[in-house]
């Protein structure tokens, strides 16, 4: 097919040889099939910001570095220098999340490039090699749904570990690839320690795949994978290899502020009395 003009810099450049086919187009982004030399990749072409509509709230842009006063004056305002400035940040996020995360072992698209508001990257395929469906258009027996919900939740763990949240984990932003189910879509992603919505929003993306894992493994739908996982990332004890069991006990005990005032208290006094305070 012939190329579109936002394929024709990495056509220009060598990184691209041909556009084969479009395989989504959506309000984000366009993704096309491309080959590179003797390895047929994807090309996700974002589109521009007055052309699309990202879920830009302020529970995804918190913790996120911002260049310059002057470019987040310009973002709050919404002029046009600061849309292009929002959607740079949004475009480097999900670049530097998926480097990050194929490097941590997690299952997502290989990228290899990012020129001029195109993403080059793995095109992920199933069996057949062709391209892979996402999980919403699969049907699962019960064991596959429970084999592939553990791969993804291992995945969210590993993602975890290297203090990162998917943002809009569902479904519908997960592939299901030869070797399993692959995340995709990442340019709202969280900073876990720079957010402080992460938790919510990574018991939001968790309970998302698990509810519908569910339809098909109903014994999921009990398990809190999120609170233990949480539970264990603020502890410090959350490691790549940890193996979940969806079991949780919140603790619900009521602090004893009485105590906790009376031991300020007598601390206070012996300080006091050895003129240290």
């Amino acid at each position: 097919m012939k190329a579109p003009k936002r394929l024709q810099t990495l056509i220009d450049d060598g990184l691209v040889d041909e556009v084969i086919r479009q395989l989504k187009s959506g309000k984000e982004a366009d993704v096309y099939v491309v080959r590179c030399g003797s390895d047929i990749r994807c090309a996700k072409v974002y589109k521009k910001t007055e052309n699309r509509s990202f879920r830009q709230a302020v529970a995804y842009q918190e913790g996120r570095k911002v260049r310059s006063s002057r470019h987040a004056r310009a973002m709050t305002k919404g002029s046009k220098f600061g849309r292009k400035q929002q959607e740079e940040i949004w475009q480097n996020a999900e670049i530097e999340a998926l480097y990050l995360l194929a490097h941590a072992g997690v299952h997502v698209p290989q990228p290899y490039a990012h020129l001029d508001g195109v993403l080059l990257m793995d095109l992920i395929t199933d069996e057949d090699h062709l391209p892979a469906p996402r999980i919403s258009d699969v049907f699962f027996t019960e064991q596959q749904a429970l084999s592939d919900h553990e791969m993804i939740i291992q995945s969210v763990v590993r993602m975890l570990c290297i203090g990162l949240v998917h943002g809009d984990l569902s479904e519908f932003n997960v592939l299901r690839g030869s070797a399993g189910p692959v995340i995709i879509d990442l340019p709202q992603v969280v900073n876990a320690s720079a957010n402080h919505h992460a938790k919510s929003i990574l018991e939001r993306d968790v309970g998302n795949i698990t509810r519908f894992y569910g339809q098909f493994a109903p014994t999921l739908l009990n398990r809190k994978y999120a609170q233990e996982m949480w539970a264990l990332y603020s502890e410090g004890q959350l490691t790549p290899e940890t193996q979940l069991t969806g079991y949780f006990k919140d603790d619900t005990k009521t602090a004893d502020v009485k105590t906790v005032i009376e031991e300020i208290h007598a601390v206070i006094s012996e300080k006091k009395e050895e003129g240290r305070y």
